[in-house]
């Protein structure tokens, strides 16, 4: 029985018309297919909506994949792709299968020789980096740094380190309503002289990219927000 592919589709960073950062081509791709697994339905319904499959919504297959999705469940999604069914994988935002649930779909895909095809659109920590003026020859994306203050605290100072050592480009994110707390322990934690920079916002038009050394932040009392935002350092 021949199997479908598996499309990687961006999507927006935040509340872009897809048409403003999803290529023409990904958006003609949307309309071949039927069948999606996706982080949050909702979120879904509302993009492909909005590129342009507004009032074919209800004609869809949305079947949900996110930290609550255990390896059986996955495993089941197999059959989705039967009879050459092509799938297409949707994260929140940005691309799928990054710091993202989705990974395991894909693993499936591969131990199974399904095609995985990557489509092209936003990512947020590409931007950030090319936006920051950091390291862009060595770079190492960390995910999330421990929810913990205590562990949190020596991560930071561990990935300065690093840092330091290799001089490389540290990157992570953090979950928006604890932006503020992460960058007041970068502040407390991090040498004055470290660079780091607070990519906000990203292809919006209240995008903020801000590169300074952790002394010169300390002057100016920056607040993120509740911004989705990626933060890197280089010692």
């Amino acid at each position: 029985m021949s199997k479908g592919k598996l499309y990687l589709i961006p999507s927006p960073l935040g509340d872009n018309e897809p048409a403003e950062v999803i290529p023409a081509p990904v958006l003609e791709l949307l309309k071949s297919i039927t069948t999606y697994v996706v982080e949050e339905a909702r979120t879904v319904r509302r993009y492909l909506s909005r590129a342009g499959l507004k009032g074919h919504i209800e004609e869809l297959r949305l079947v949900e994949l996110n930290e609550h999705t255990t390896p059986a469940e996955v495993e089941a999604m197999l059959p989705l792709f039967d009879e050459g069914n092509n799938v297409g994988l949707i994260s929140e935002a940005g691309l799928p299968a990054v710091a993202d649930p989705g990974a395991a779909l894909v693993a499936l895909c591969h131990r199974h020789g399904i095609e995985v095809v990557p489509q092209v659109g936003p990512s947020s920590l590409m931007l950030a980096l090319m936006g920051s003026g950091l390291n862009g020859q060595s770079f190492a994306f960390r995910g999330y740094l421990p929810a913990k203050t205590d562990e949190r605290r020596a991560a930071i100072r561990e990935v300065e380190k690093l840092s330091g050592a290799l001089h490389q480009t540290q990157i992570f994110i953090e979950t928006p309503y604890r932006n503020d707390a992460l960058l007041a322990d970068l502040l407390a934690n991090l040498s004055p002289q470290t660079r780091l920079c607070l990519a906000a916002d990203l292809t919006l038009e209240s995008q903020t990219i801000r590169t300074m050394s952790v002394a010169e932040w300390k002057k100016i009392g920056f607040s993120v927000g509740k911004r989705p935002c990626v933060f890197l350092i280089l010692k």
